[in-house]
């Protein structure tokens, strides 16, 4: 069914003018700014396909993400779904001194969810057949009223708008500013998640409630509960999971760092499983050395950590013609306000709100871009400013207003 609706898809050419009630559109990129995208531009009348270069569904066994209101809004609004069944509240931001004890406790709430959660959901939320693996779009070029998307099998497609949320990587953007280029942030994040179960009881319990910080020199770890994979969000069935960030030097450390256990460089990330042993035993005894007891223990439970790479990414424009970035494929901002999942979603919200309240696509183009350019660089801004302040100039406070999570601002409540 799939391959025969690829084939089908790919044949079909622009024959008519586009009207902005039923555009023909291809989101590039099935992750969780294109899936977002997808589903609100499918509500609005609009023939979307998303096309994933990926073979196989996509999956991130580690990661938790902080669920801001943009992130969690059309499982809720449009799904129907109990926000309390996807996600993790936890009322307390703590912050654990080196010999264990509090060091600061402020009462703020936050919600935690899984990566495979959210996907899973908004995947269910599309129409799985109109969700294409092993796309690889590799080319994008202006026709009459359109634009044509090219394949790396030799097909291509014509379509009246191109969404392209296909990441870091980013294809359209590396084809439209090939001078924009990743720009290493000087640090790096260790991650992982262990159950709830297979921790002791204290250190379950003590993690359990709250965003738990620990901030010494030139690094930070934070520690929070998020949904089991089986998504379970009872207490004692979930999973606590991890962020470390750790300083390396670019080139000889973190090379090294990157290169897994076949002796492949990875530049992005080292999956579970695949991180070198001699750097998880460094990693684990550095944990053991350096963090409090609580908060080691948890990170010394999980069996495969894995490694992400933080990168800053900004650009100058995302619209290029019938093309619009989203997401990472426009701007990469640090994991420090829990915002780039949520980014990547509003950036969905507002290009199905312009074009709703446009008679043209150029028109709902360009106030799209004005508004979500602010909104990238705006927050880039802010996330550089947090992670400046515990990796580098060493002046985290714990308890300041600023380094509270959010999208458009520390705390904001973001615009329904």
């Amino acid at each position: 069914m799939q391959g025969r609706l690829h084939r089908n898809l790919r044949r079909t050419r622009l024959t008519t003018a586009p009207t902005l009630q039923h555009l023909r559109i291809a989101v590039i990129g099935g992750s969780l700014g294109g899936l977002s995208a997808a589903c609100l531009l499918r509500d609005a009348g609009h023939d979307v396909v998303v096309y994933e270069r990926s073979p196989i569904e996509l999956e991130q066994r580690g990661a938790g993400i902080g669920f801001l209101k943009a992130s969690y809004r059309y499982l809720v609004e449009r799904a129907g779904l109990n926000l309390d069944e996807i996600s993790v509240t936890t009322e307390n931001i703590r912050y654990l001194a080196r010999n264990d004890d509090i060091a600061h406790e402020s009462q703020h709430p936050y919600r935690f969810s899984s990566w495979n959660t959210v996907y899973e959901r908004l995947l269910a939320a599309f129409d799985r057949d109109r969700y294409l693996l092993d796309a690889h779009a590799t080319e994008f070029t202006p026709v009459p009223d359109g634009i044509r998307v090219t394949f790396e099998d030799g097909n291509d497609i014509d379509v009246d708008l191109v969404v392209a949320a296909d990441g870091i990587r980013s294809t359209a953007r590396t084809q439209f500013l090939p001078n924009t280029r990743s720009t290493y942030a000087g640090y790096v994040a260790w991650r992982g998640t262990v159950a709830e179960s297979q921790l002791p009881v204290s250190v379950a319990q003590r993690l359990g409630d709250a965003i738990t910080y620990h901030v010494f020199a030139n690094s930070h770890i934070l520690v929070y509960p998020i949904p089991a994979l089986d998504g379970s969000v009872a207490p004692g069935e979930r999973l606590i999971n991890f962020v470390w960030y750790r300083n390396y030097l670019e080139q000889g450390d973190l090379d090294d760092l990157m290169t897994d256990r076949a002796g492949e460089y990875r530049s992005i990330s080292v999956p579970p499983g695949l991180v070198a042993r001699h750097h998880i035993d460094e990693m684990r005894s550095t944990a053991a050395a350096r963090l409090p007891n609580t908060i080691a223990t948890a990170v010394n439970a999980v069996t495969d950590p894995f490694l992400q790479v933080v990168y800053d990414i900004e650009v100058p424009r995302m619209r290029f013609g019938r093309v619009c970035l989203i997401g990472d494929a426009a701007f990469a901002v640090r994991p420090h306000a829990a915002a780039g999942t949520a980014k990547a979603a509003e950036d969905g919200w507002v290009l199905d709100r312009h074009l709703q309240s446009h008679d043209s696509i150029d028109d709902a183009l360009d106030a799209w871009e004005r508004d979500q350019l602010h909104l990238g660089s705006s927050l880039l801004e802010r996330t550089r400013m947090i992670g400046a302040r515990s990796q580098y100039d060493n002046n985290w406070v714990p308890g300041d207003p600023d380094l509270i999570f959010g999208l458009h601002s520390p705390g904001d409540k973001e615009p329904t």
